[in-house]
Formats: structure tokens, sequence, C-alpha cells
């Protein structure tokens, strides 16, 4: 995917102009001498104080600089644009000049939320200190516009000194003050209404649970959802307008209800080990019956029933051909297994995807073939639940979804309807888990929504609408580790497969929520620790991203007991987690069961024992 910023040329102010009396008279408004310089810092000599860097892209250096004695340095990364802004109060109907000194890689300069028409201008290189200006005018109810300056992707680092904003001073914006008066609702099993008195002159409030920020709303309520039953927890909220955030409010303390919808699907132990096992096809590991699968796996997700085409919604499922795995067990011997498995207490689902699965429920008509047929399976075989694995363009936002809370894209919409009607269907004892690869779910802590808009693939975080809509129905969420590049956690750093500290830093994410693209207004709230299990390949032959079980197992550690963890600090500390995940059954009977002995061991011995 070209990265490269655009070969059109950079915006040019020009001076429009009449002739009249005495020449040349100047039509485009230019701040007066006497104006202030309203841009905070701009010369960095405090360090980063005002100012807001993307992905931790930002510091202060002593050299080169412009004048003083310190200026910015932005290092872009390949998927950063190391952009560092600050919003300046300003006034309506004025005329503003804003100006400042780069040098290095491409380097940009503007300023947004103008009221009128937002302005940038930028140079693709400069060896030297070279200045950029440009200039606009507010709007008639513009009280504040933010500043900018940013490199392009993948690009050299730039430097930036002595900024300013030059032009009328709006009137000054207080810090809000905290808000008064937080109260709880009627908590629920699964969520906490919260309340709280308006501020005078704050624009939105920030909710925060156990310290942790969670959401960002404009109005005097919100319900905090996806807790854990039984369960207490304490919320403060904060007031932000134009000049900051306040602080925060006095704790309220609220504790969930035990009852319904605790555990979604229901009778799972409390450790759960999740395999998913080749019944329709055959490859390098080999044919495992059914009834030769170990009791160490409390959920056995088949593999995989299968669409007959991409857009007709019609899934088929049907053991794999004796041709093609010679020791293939008769299906009245497969289905008495499943029963055997069920009586000990286990779950058998059919999992629908995998990477040659391509589902794309783009109509109605689609939708309601995907219910029939998968029900048509679940009753044949008399299953637990579905397990849903779609990848590739099986989930896509391609009508720029930007807000997970409320899509439009017809085959996200339809999916989630149909899950829905799936689980109305079969009622509360119906297991549902998703098996999402990273990209499709933590990858949207930096790119949901920006699509071909930010030069990244729409379908990234394509599966947080879906979670999301179905969080209350949702038994387990088990995201692949494994098959990924490195990914960002909530500490602004990337992390690669392998160790304990990927594992931990997305599974962190997922247990404490998190701001999607980076817009603390679009937080996605956290799933209960009963809802995650942790993905992995069984063996180094079943996928990229092979962790060996002492980094598994510190990974357990870390986020069940907060202890062995490495460079990764988790925001809390999960004894709830359920469990892992792995593909695959067969590839691990090809290992000697080394992931699933290793498991048992780690639950028998641990403090948080399996049930």
């Amino acid at each position: 995917m070209d990265r490269t910023p655009s070969r059109t040329r950079p915006l040019v102010l020009a001076l429009a102009g009449v002739l009249a009396a005495g020449g040349l008279v100047a039509l485009t408004p230019v701040a007066q001498a006497a104006d202030p310089d309203l841009a905070r810092n701009g010369g960095f000599e405090s360090g980063l104080d005002g100012w807001s860097c993307t992905a931790g892209g930002g510091a202060v250096v002593s050299s080169p600089v412009r004048s003083g004695t310190k200026a910015l340095l932005a290092t872009p990364a390949g998927s950063d644009n190391a952009k560092c802004s600050q919003t300046v109060t300003v006034r309506p109907n004025s005329a503003y000049t804003l100006s400042g000194w780069v040098r290095g890689g491409h380097v940009y300069l503007g300023a947004s939320g103008t009221g009128t028409t937002d302005v940038s201008t930028w140079t693709p290189s400069a060896t030297g200190w070279q200045q950029l200006t440009t200039t606009f005018r507010t709007g008639a109810s513009t009280t504040s516009v933010t500043l900018y300056t940013h490199g392009w992707y993948g690009t050299p680092a730039y430097h930036a000194d002595d900024l300013s904003l030059v032009g009328p001073a709006g009137d000054p914006v207080r810090l809000p003050a905290a808000p008064a008066n937080l109260a709880a609702g009627s908590p629920t099993s699964s969520s906490v209404p919260l309340s709280w008195s308006a501020v005078p002159g704050a624009t939105s409030y920030r909710v925060h649970r156990g310290g942790v920020l969670v959401a960002t709303v404009s109005g005097t309520a919100y319900t905090a959802t996806g807790l854990a039953p039984a369960t207490s927890y304490g919320f403060q909220v904060s007031a932000v307008n134009s000049a900051g955030e306040s602080p925060k409010s006095a704790t309220v303390t609220a504790t969930t209800t035990s009852g319904g919808g605790g555990n979604p699907g229901g009778a799972l132990p409390a450790r759960a080990l999740v395999g998913y096992l080749h019944a329709s096809f055959a490859n390098g590991s080999g044919y495992t019956r059914m009834a030769d699968v170990p009791d160490s796996w409390d959920v056995v997700n088949l593999a995989f029933g299968e669409p007959t085409s991409v857009t007709s919604g019609d899934i088929r499922f049907a053991p794999c051909p004796a041709a093609e795995c010679p020791n293939v067990e008769s299906v009245t011997d497969f289905k008495a297994a499943i029963k055997a498995k069920q009586a000990a207490g286990k779950k058998v689902l059919i999992s629908i995807g995998g990477q040659n699965g391509q589902v794309r429920l783009a109509t109605p008509a689609a939708r309601d073939t995907f219910v029939s047929s998968v029900s048509k399976i679940i009753d044949e075989y008399g299953l637990d639940g579905l397990d849903i694995d779609f990848e590739g363009h099986s989930l896509s936002l391609e009508t720029g979804d930007t807000d997970f809370r409320e899509p439009t894209s017809p085959v996200i919409v339809h999916l989630i309807s149909a899950l829905k009607t799936l689980k109305e269907k079969y009622g509360s004892g119906f297991v549902l888990t998703m098996a999402p690869e990273t990209f499709f779910v933590q990858l949207g802590h930096q790119y949901y929504g920006s699509g071909p808009w930010g030069g990244q693939d729409p379908r990234a975080g394509a599966y947080l609408p879906v979670i999301h809509a179905l969080r209350d129905d949702l038994t387990l969420l088990h995201v692949q580790d494994y098959n990924s590049g490195p990914v960002m956690g909530l500490d602004g750093q990337y992390h690669s497969m392998g160790g304990a500290d990927f594992h931990i830093a997305m599974t962190d994410m997922l247990l404490t929520g998190f701001p999607v693209a980076g817009d603390t207004t679009r937080v996605f709230p956290a799933l209960r620790p009963d809802q995650v299990a942790i993905g992995l390949p069984a063996s180094t032959h079943a996928g990229n991203g092979h962790t060996s079980p002492a980094e598994v197992n510190k990974a357990l550690n870390c986020l069940t007991k907060r202890t062995d963890c490495g460079t990764y600090r988790t925001h809390g500390t999960w004894p709830g987690l359920r469990g892992l995940m792995t593909w695959s059954i067969n590839w691990d009977r090809l290992g000697g069961w080394e992931f699933s002995r290793n498991f048992d061991t780690y639950f028998r011995t641990s403090a948080a024992p399996r049930s």
C-alpha cells in the first residue's frame, strides 16, 4: 500500500486584490501586530507542556534548535504520522496567522476546527530551518481551534520550533469543576447505571472505573456494561472542556447482582480449554476421532462448517470423507461420541469459517439462509452452540462505519442479527464463541473506521461492532494471538508474537477497554474476564507465533496474579480469566499433547483452580 504523501501541489495562499486609487488593495484579513501569540509553549522550552503527540512519537531535544534551547523532534512510524497538537481559545469571526519553523522529512503545519475552512501547509523536505505560514478566519461561533504539526508515514523524523498563532485572544475558558452528586442506580449482573449533576462550562465527561478511563460521554448519565456478576466496582467522573480535565469526582461504589448474564451459554468450568478439531478435512496433523479427544478439552469446535458460496449464507458440514481420512469414524459413531462428550460435561460447537470459509451476509436473504442452515447442522448433530471464525473479507466496513456502537455496514448488521436470532432460538444454554484475529479486534485501537480514508484496510477492527452488540450473549472471545504482525498495546508500544508480553498486552486491552482509533469519545468497553480466553497455536507447525509453555505460564501468572510480568504493566488483575484456546487438537496430538498437558498442570497446581 502506497503510504507516501500525495504528490499534488502544496496549498498556496494567494492574496486577492483589486486595483483601487493608489494601487493594489489586499482583501485577505491580516492579524494586527498588537495581537498576542496564543500558542502555548510554541518553542518547546517547557518540554511538551501544552502539546499532545500521537503514539508517543514526540520528544524535546536540545539540538538542532531554531531559537532558544529546545525544539520538537517527532518520529513517524509505519502506522503513525507523529502528529503533535494543542487546542487554543480564539475569538469568533476573527483573522489568525499560524506559522512555525520546521526541518527534516515531510512536515505539515495546520489548524482544524476553524468553523470556516481548515487550513494546512507543508514542505516535502528541508535540510535547514524553513518557515511555514498559513492564515484562516474563525467561524461565527468558533471559540477554539486545534493547531498541529505532523510528518508522514514511514518518512524520516522532523523538527519543529517557534510555532505561533497570532490573532485576537478569546475569552478565557476556565477548567471545569469536578462533577457532583455521582450516583449509581440499580445494578444488574453485568451493568451499573450512573448519573451526576451537570457542570457549568463542561463540554463532555469522562467516566473512570478503578481509576481507568472507560468512556467519554456528552450527557450526565452512562451505563457501565460488560461487568462480572457479584463484583464490586468503583466509579469516578471528571468534566472536560477546552481548558482541560477537572479533578475526578468522589468515588461511588456499586456491586453487580449474582443472577443471570454472568456466564452466557453457562456450564463451563471456571478454567476452560478450547480446541479446534479437524472434523471435515485432513492435513499434515492427521485425523483425530471425536472419541479420542482427551478429557482436557472443555470446548471442542468442529472445524469447519463452510459456505456453498461467499454470499449465499448457506452453510454445510459433513465429517471428513473416508478417502481423505482413512480412519474416520461412521456418522453414527461420530454423533455418539459427541453425546458422550456432552454427558461428561463438555461442549461441542460447530465452527463457521476458517481460512477458506468466506461468508458475507450482505442481504436479508443471506442472513435468513445462514440462520436456517446453521440451525440444521446444530440440530442434526445435537451441538451446544456456534463458533464464529470469520477471516479475510468476511467482515468489512465498506460503507465507512466510524462508530462500533451503531454499525451500518450490511455484512456487519446482518451477522449481528443472525447471531441474535440463533441465541433467541436456542435459549440461555446456547454457547456462542468467536475467534477473530488481532487484526479484527486489537488493531481497532489504532485504525477502526479509518479505512481507505486513513490509508488503512477498512476491515481493521471490524469485529468490534459484532462483539459489542453481542457482549451480553457472548460466552467466550478467544482472539487468535498468532499469525499477526506487531500490535500496539495500551502502553503505546508495539508488541510482537511469541512471548508473554504479547499475550499480556492483547488480553489486557480486552479486559481494560480501549479507545478505538485513539479517540477517547469512542471507548470500547471491557469484556468480563470469564468471557476471555487466550488464543494460541498448539505447536510450531500450527501457525506463526508459537509460544513456549513457560511463556504461556508467565502470561497467565501476570494476568491472573500479577506476578511474572515483563515490560508491560497491566491495568488490573483478573483471577477469573477463563482459560486458553488453541489451534488445534490435532496439532497438539501430533506434538505429544504438550499444550494441553501444560494447561492441565498449570491449573492443577495454580492458586486459581479449573473448577
